[in-house]
């Protein structure tokens, strides 16, 4: 084999200079197409979700954080059980510190960050010791939610002027999947390549990693603008007002989650039964994100023609019709397309509403308004998904079911949202929110 003439070695070194400045600038200007500020929160979110998905390469052979849905039905219910309790942490800690301190989401953000890379350090220490890794397994769970919350109610500030805030929560999720699944090639090559050696060996590397991943999540953190004061007679007040349309928007998401709980593991429990392998339950998975960032793509285009109540409505009937039709001809096939519409109908009514409760709740209250509203979709997808687990439910029946629902969901918000208030007159507007953006909205009634 003839030696590498240094002119060959120079032209490649240019061409990888050159590569890396490409995509470098190709990704800042992806983070900052919304002006420097959103470029924090969406730094802090990038490597605050490849640290998740890092914990998630890490441990995924831990039951208490990735099910086999092939195991047995008991041991779906204790996932289910531990997926839910950082709300019952969540609830009523958050939700007291915001009705105290309205503005402590700010420093939550890089404080949930921090913590978390502590917690990943005492994980890499304690790997082989279930006793303390699953608690440490659990604040994990709960300084994710706790960062989630505090990102999403800090989006509107850290926007410069009017901007789309549908748009920027969509972009929020696309930064989220695309670093997520940069994380799962670095951190499941890495985890595969030493787990030769010893398998404790790549998990440790992937959680060292996510370590990394957290710190730097923290230290982005530190960009994001602080919101504006609160006003002192609202905090003393206490009571989280919110207007009517985020009430129904909030239930009405609320139902799309159930149905989606109810879908997933209904599919996950008739594909076992058909003696599914691991592949088939990876494709099933792999077609509901895929249907989740195809949802974002889409309810951007959506925000330009529509206001969020009708995408919320569009959303529940892309579930209804995806649950008819598979239910004429169930399989492999059949599943992932539902698990795609699915996960397409979950992202646009959650972007939708999540831009809706940023441009039309203050930000004295939209800490506690998303403590709520999050703790509500995580109990409705939990209560969906124990519906088929608890019961053996015939595949056929189960989606038709999941579609009747879907409509019957989709009528009952319709009808609220067209239904005339006798007080809509003496209702006063709430002021635009200058530190959001946001537009009037009327002010809400006495109920909360």
């Amino acid at each position: 084999m003839e030696p590498t003439s240094p002119n060959k070695k120079s032209a490649a070194r240019r061409v990888t200079s050159q590569t890396t400045k490409a995509v470098t600038r190709r990704v800042d200007e992806f983070l900052s197409a919304k002006g420097p500020r959103f470029r924090a929160l969406a730094l802090t979110h990038a490597f605050n979700a490849a640290g998740d998905t890092l914990v998630a390469v890490a441990l995924a052979d831990v039951l208490f954080l990735t099910p086999d849905p092939s195991e047995a039905r008991s041991n779906v219910v204790l996932y289910l059980a531990v997926t839910l309790a950082p709300f019952a942490v969540i609830g009523p800690v958050l939700g007291g510190l915001f009705a105290r301190f309205p503005v402590a989401y700010r420093r939550g953000l890089g404080a949930a960050s921090a913590l978390r890379a502590v917690v990943a350090v005492f994980m890499v220490l304690n790997l082989d010791n279930d006793i303390i890794l699953f608690p440490l397994a659990f604040f994990m769970l709960v300084f994710s939610r706790a960062h989630g919350i505090s990102r999403n109610s800090l989006l509107p500030v850290a926007l410069e002027g009017s901007h789309e805030l549908v748009a920027a929560n969509a972009r929020m999720a696309k930064i989220g999947v695309v670093s997520g699944a940069v994380a799962a090639v670095i951190g499941g090559g890495l985890a595969t390549g030493l787990g030769a050696i010893s398998e404790d060996v790549g998990s440790r590397a992937a959680l060292v990693l996510s370590v990394l991943a957290f710190a730097v999540s923290a230290i982005a953190a530190q960009g994001v603008p602080f919101p504006p004061k609160p006003d002192a007679q609202g905090a003393r007040r206490g009571l989280l007002r919110v207007a009517r349309s985020v009430r129904l928007a909030q239930l009405a998401t609320a139902g799309v989650r159930f149905i989606n709980g109810f879908l997933l593991f209904l599919l996950a429990f008739a594909f076992r039964d058909e003696q599914a392998g691991l592949l088939d339950f990876g494709f099933l998975l792999g077609a509901a994100g895929l249907g989740y960032l195809l949802g974002a793509v889409v309810a951007a285009w959506l925000e330009r023609i529509l206001r969020e109540e009708p995408m919320v409505v569009a959303a529940l009937a892309v579930e209804a019709a995806a649950a008819f039709i598979a239910a004429q001809a169930f399989g492999l096939v059949a599943g992932a397309a539902l698990a795609a519409a699915a996960g397409f109908a979950w992202g646009v009514a959650k972007l939708a509403f999540d831009g809706l409760l940023q441009r039309s709740v203050s930000h004295d209250d939209r800490g506690r308004a998303f403590v709520r509203a999050e703790t509500l979709f995580q109990l409705s997808w939990v209560f969906g998904a124990l519906i088929p687990t608890a019961v053996t439910i015939p595949s056929g029946g189960g989606l038709a079911a999941a579609g009747v629902l879907a409509l019957g969901a989709q009528t009952l918000y319709v009808a609220g949202l067209i239904r005339p208030r006798s007080d809509s007159a003496a209702q006063p507007e709430r002021p635009a929110d200058p530190a959001s953006g946001s537009l009037p909205t009327p002010a809400p009634s006495g109920d909360h």
